[in-house]
């Protein structure tokens, strides 16, 4: 996957590795050494190359946001301008002018956050974390109510699928994390990230049929 280049699933694998190996009752040391263990990777992975020079524009801009304005930063600049001229309410559904004028890149797929958030403003975009946070919670009580280990694996590995994708795609959006180029689950433009997501649902109700016995 990291050949493809595709750092931003993989590090949505990871998240789900490390979530069913806490909750299969490994020592905490394993959960420990593979945090580190991905650290040393990621430092590695920028020494030797492997990155792409893209995906070090995108870490230099995660880290030092003034670093490339008209280049490599321009996209995430024009981000944040469309999230804050939303204020409050926002400026209206199909009236950001952000949006409108095309300022906004990927606007349907990586960056659909900050539409929400010219558009409907901080009440729409609060009630999209909301929702999603409602689905986290409801897998999460799956995957404590789960009547065997294997299904209490399976619902912890989509909460934790679900949990740092959706954290990923709106913390790069509000500029708290990197830009990786994961869409936000069930919101995002596009098929198969959809039919992904339901097939976690689907996975999720399974277990907790299965518990309800």
């Amino acid at each position: 996957i990291m050949l493809q280049p595709d750092l931003g699933t993989v590090l949505v694998i990871g998240s789900i590795v490390v979530g069913m190996i806490a909750v299969s009752g490994a020592s905490a040391k394993w959960i420990v050494g593979l945090l580190l263990a991905a650290v040393v990777g990621a430092l590695g992975a920028i020494e030797l190359g492997v990155l792409k020079p893209y995906q070090v524009d995108r870490l230099t801009v995660f880290a030092n946001p003034e670093a490339d304005p008209r280049g490599a930063g321009y996209n995430l600049a024009q981000v944040r301008i469309a999230i804050g001229s939303g204020g409050l309410t926002g400026t209206g559904l199909f009236e950001g002018p952000q949006t409108n004028g095309r300022f906004v890149p990927e606007q349907q797929t990586d960056f659909v956050y900050s539409v929400a958030g010219e558009e409907l403003g901080f009440v729409g975009a609060g009630g999209i974390v909301l929702l999603l946070g409602i689905v986290l919670w409801r897998a999460t009580r799956i995957a404590l109510r789960a009547g065997d280990m294997f299904g209490r694996l399976v619902a912890t590995g989509v909460a934790c699928w679900f949990a740092f994708q959706a954290f990923e795609n709106i913390g790069m959006n509000l500029g708290i994390m990197p830009v990786t180029g994961v869409p936000l689950p069930f919101v995002s433009y596009g098929g198969t990230s959809m039919f992904a997501v339901w097939i976690g649902i689907g996975l999720l109700q399974n277990v907790h049929l299965k518990s309800v016995d």
